[in-house]
């Protein structure tokens, strides 16, 4: 990941996983549930699919851990996937967009 981040000019933001399912990304609140249970459902109202949950919590923590740095994609809205890429495809449009001094 670090080097697709370097390649692309990005942050690679390590965000522990423990609790980001159960702790509700609206209010904070730990809801415990069982791994059967797809829904998030809190008593502030807040409703959403167990890993929706889970990822808003996640980029809320990479956000808070960039704060002040350049170069971070920690918002959610942009990417610098191209529309209909694959992984592949991006990586072989980049070196040939602007090559590593290494393969000169």
């Amino acid at each position: 990941m670090e080097h697709f981040a370097t390649k692309f000019g990005t942050v690679v933001v390590v965000v522990p996983p423990q609790y980001t399912s159960q702790k509700c990304s609206s209010c904070g609140v730990i809801v415990k549930k069982s791994l059967y249970h797809r829904t998030h459902v809190c008593k502030c109202g807040c409703v959403l699919q167990r890993d929706h949950n889970a990822s808003i919590n996640i980029l809320n923590i990479g956000k808070q851990t960039t704060v002040g740095q350049t170069g971070s994609n920690a918002t959610g809205l942009a990417t610098s996937t191209l529309l209909g890429g694959t992984l592949v495809e991006q990586v072989t449009r980049m070196n040939v967009e602007s090559p590593s001094s290494r393969y000169s």
